[in-house]
């Protein structure tokens, strides 16, 4: 039976700025379910990076309640936070936040290594994971001699690493080009069928969010409206 992975209750975030008060989120009411492909829209200033940001465990709401697998993450220290953060979600950002001096291998190998995973088991994982997403020849290349496109396809590699329950994208396709941009949302929709994940993306890029299950369109901090895609995407690559 499917359930509910994740829930917002009446979120406000509010940031000080000086003496005035400015609001980022407006009371945002939402339910994800377990192996959802959900997209969060809206133009710059909308709202969704703050919104994935507390999907995340990266903050906390201002007010309201955040709940994921049922517990409200408002209860927890920063150290469950963090550990939650490392465990059940994995994030790949618009910036591939490689490290330069590592291998694509040693990149993922690196949150395994992070939970006190034994290096050849670290290995093996690793390899599997750059192979399920097409990179299976670039394992020993440096980000320096990987195109944007490989290079992101690493980075979704680090946020499966760990086998998290959650991968949060925020604006993955952002930096590149629109046929490469298609390209990795083909690998997190191959990713979503065969396993899956709950996969939440952040973009303002209203023609990829056709790829995803249903749209959560942000205006001015609030949910202007909620839209589910019904046609299969499919998309494989090599």
């Amino acid at each position: 039976m499917v359930r509910n992975l994740i829930k917002l209750e009446n979120v406000w975030k509010i940031y000080q700025m000086g003496d005035i008060q400015v609001p980022a989120l407006k009371g945002i009411d939402l339910e994800v379910k377990k192996g959802e492909f959900l997209a969060i829209a809206g133009v710059s200033g909308s709202g969704k990076s703050t919104m994935m940001n507390l999907i995340g465990c990266l903050d906390l709401p201002s007010k309201g309640k955040i709940f994921l697998g049922g517990d409200d993450i408002a209860d927890f220290r920063e150290s469950k936070l963090a550990q939650i953060r490392g465990q059940k979600i994995g994030f790949v950002f618009q910036q591939f936040n490689l490290i330069p001096t590592l291998t694509a291998l040693e990149n993922v190998m690196l949150p395994l290594e992070f939970q006190d995973v034994d290096t050849s088991t670290a290995k093996k994982k690793a390899l599997e994971i750059l192979n399920l997403v097409g990179l299976g020849d670039r394992v020993h290349h440096l980000p320096s001699q990987l195109s944007g496109g490989q290079q992101q396809r690493v980075a979704i590699s680090i946020a499966l690493a760990v086998d998290p329950e959650i991968i949060l994208a925020d604006e993955p396709t952002g930096n590149l080009d629109s046929k490469t941009g298609e390209f990795i949302m083909d690998v997190l929709n191959k990713i979503h069928r065969k396993d899956s994940k709950t996969i939440i993306i952040v973009t303002h890029d209203f023609y990829l969010v056709k790829r995803a299950e249903r749209v959560v369109f942000l205006k001015d901090g609030q949910i202007e409206r909620i839209e589910h895609n019904h046609k299969e995407h499919g998309g494989e690559f090599a």
